[in-house]
């Protein structure tokens, strides 16, 4: 019997699901079709509006109201209020007028629908720019896009957006950062939103930090158990310290507890990893992010923004600093025309097996998962009980769900020169992924690595 047959069913359902992906495919061509089809329609009525606008002596009014007519009556037939429709309106115009080339890719097939959303969302940005430099960007984007799935490539395309603006990244983002705040949004039910704008890297940085606090707690539950009554003080569950009542939160729940807690009292109010003499580790946890700086940014020659893997853009100002206060960092030898890693030099860490898989992967090795590698695990592609050496070509980041994966379905995987990854669905069809390309390249000092394997100091 095959060793999946009992979890994934026999040939026969693999060739039905081959057949169901075969016509998913086809419907998604149709469905592709039909939508090009609505945004030249919705962009051929703008167009109308602005035509029977022209020449009014009260421009911006009329031109209003003619759009709203025309709105109005594309909303009787779509079935959507005439304020949804104006807004797919100026959305299509947007497109067809600025970025030709995108809905041609589009329509094509060459990308997606959410590839396009990618590169008008982040063209927002060159509202200033010339024609000919929005094109260039344009074309560069198609490129990066055609290659990989839109969440991978959204800040990469967000980052290269940047670099044709007229106004540099960083001067825009410190009047945003100006506007920083915190709010509470009423809800249902005795619950209410706090929410904290702040600048991406110090949320992301919040966000790590208290999801290491709760999976701390939730780590240190009785073996065989629900868990301990530590911290199980949460909204809809008032157990004291002392009651014996098992803690049955979810992850979400600890984090929410651990984040009131901070606020209200300085420190985790209640800490299953104290030993009664002092405080316990869960207070002594710091936040990690993972963070790629272009050269130039780093040594202050432009105000380029940097990467925070998994999130989206930051400035150069904390980029510089974050670079500067760390206690170790890692040089990255890019490929000069196809920025493929080649080698990661060291400095004060005798890590440099996982800091070049860090450095090459940056995120979960599945196609189109961006979780980041610092919260992935390192995989032996050629599973290490079958003989699978722990040498660079041979391991790659997964993420906990596609790890469990590529161990309990029919989801193939094998390792091409290049750190390309080369995945077999269990209908036979082929997923070539690519290892990013990261936006940093030094000239190498030496070429010389070393296979040391041990933890990192921090």
């Amino acid at each position: 019997m095959d060793e999946y047959s009992g979890s994934m069913g026999s040939d026969a359902d693999v060739a039905a699901l081959a057949s169901i992906v075969g016509e998913v495919e086809g419907a998604a061509a149709v469905v592709r079709a039909g939508q090009v089809a609505e945004v030249r329609a919705l962009a051929a009525a703008g167009q109308l509006a602005a035509r029977q606008a022209a020449g009014s002596p009260a421009v911006v009014r009329a031109h209003d109201m003619a759009l709203r007519s025309v709105a109005a009556e594309l909303g009787g037939v779509l079935r959507v209020t005439d304020r949804t429709v104006q807004s797919r309106i100026d959305e299509a115009r947007d497109l067809v007028e600025h970025y030709p080339a995108t809905l041609v890719a589009w329509e094509t097939g060459r990308i997606t629908r959410g590839h396009v959303r990618v590169i008008t969302d982040a063209g927002s940005v060159l509202v200033d720019a010339s024609p000919e430099r929005r094109a260039e960007f344009e074309a560069v984007a198609i490129s990066r896009c055609e290659r990989d799935t839109p969440n991978r490539v959204r800040s990469e395309v967000e980052i290269l957006a940047e670099r044709f603006a007229e106004r540099s990244f960083t001067d825009r983002h410190r009047d945003a950062a100006a506007e920083r705040r915190v709010r509470v949004v009423p809800g249902a039910a005795g619950m209410s939103d706090l929410i904290a704008t702040l600048p991406t890297v110090i949320a992301d940085g919040i966000l790590d930090r208290l999801t290491q606090q709760a999976q701390t707690i939730v780590d240190a539950r009785e073996p065989g158990n629900a868990g301990s009554a530590f911290g199980a003080r949460g909204a809809g569950d008032a157990a004291s310290a002392g009651d014996s009542k098992p803690d049955r939160r979810r992850i979400d729940q600890v984090r929410a507890d651990v984040f009131s807690d901070l606020l209200l009292a300085g420190a985790p109010a209640l800490d299953p990893t104290a030993t009664g003499d002092g405080q316990g580790s869960l207070g002594a946890i710091r936040a990690q992010v993972q963070v790629i700086v272009p050269a130039l940014t780093l040594l202050g020659v432009d105000d380029g923004p940097a990467d925070l893997v998994g999130r989206s853009p930051i400035d150069a100002d904390t980029a510089r600093c974050l670079a500067g206060n760390t206690h170790s960092w890692a040089r990255v030898l890019t490929d000069p025309v196809e920025g493929t890693v080649l080698a990661v030099d060291r400095y004060r860490t005798p890590w440099p097996q996982r800091r070049f898989l860090r450095a090459r992967d940056q995120h979960c090795r599945f196609p189109g998962c961006r979780r980041a590698a610092i919260r992935c695990e390192i995989d032996h592609t050629i599973d290490a009980a079958k003989g699978g050496p722990t040498a660079l070509w041979n391991l790659a980041h997964l993420c906990q769900r596609h790890h469990s994966m590529k161990q309990f379905t029919r989801w193939k995987v094998r390792q091409l020169p290049g750190g390309v990854l080369e995945w077999t669905s269990p209908t036979g069809r082929i997923y070539r992924e690519d290892a990013p390309a990261p936006p940093v390249a030094f000239t190498p000092a030496s070429t010389g690595t070393t296979a040391v394997d041990e933890p990192p100091p921090f």
